[in-house]
């Protein structure tokens, strides 16, 4: 947990986040906007939200659907759903388990992994349009700074179940 609790922040730190609150709001909204635009260009019967699961499991390698839900804030259900999409258009396939032969793990298949690249290929001009009036050392920073809030969001997480500023003790 930060520091400062919010009845300690000041103001102009609140004012601050509020803004950068409403920009992470547009940013999203944005992004999933043209996410639902490249959707729309290639009906491939695969939801869009797939993607993610062929995103985690090329990037943190085969993995139970349990493991993909708790990785991607899902229901195991819909993990369970979008993957037997991605099976039956071969991008992803179901593995033995080496730990427990009851179970199994997606993993990516070799088509699996050329649309991922094919994808990411297009992600990346299309961002490079996007920055193409940045300078070099703009976009260095933008990186540099949104590494840095990704960590710290996955350090932070709010628990909103508790509403109480907690107590500090003596000399902490």
């Amino acid at each position: 947990m930060a520091p400062n609790s919010s009845a300690t922040r000041p103001k102009g730190e609140l004012d601050l986040a509020d803004q950068l609150g409403h920009e992470l709001v547009r940013f999203v909204r944005l992004i999933t906007k043209a996410k639902t635009q490249v959707a729309a260009q290639g009906p491939d019967g695969i939801e869009r939200a797939a993607y993610a699961i062929l995103f985690c499991l090329i990037h943190e390698g085969p993995q139970r659907t349990s493991k993909l839900a708790e990785f991607l804030h899902s229901e195991i259900s819909t993990i369970s759903r979008q993957s037997s999409a991605l099976v039956q258009h071969g991008l992803v396939e179901r593995q033995a388990d080496p730990e427990d032969g009851r179970a199994c793990l997606l993993a990516p298949t070799t088509e699996g992994l050329r649309v991922f690249e094919e994808n990411r290929k297009q992600r990346n001009v299309w961002l490079a349009d996007v920055l193409g009036d940045w300078t070099q050392e703009d976009r260095e920073t933008l990186n540099e700074l949104f590494g840095r809030l990704n960590t710290d969001i996955e350090n932070n997480f709010p628990d909103m179940g508790d509403t109480t500023v907690p107590q500090q003790s003596k000399g902490a």
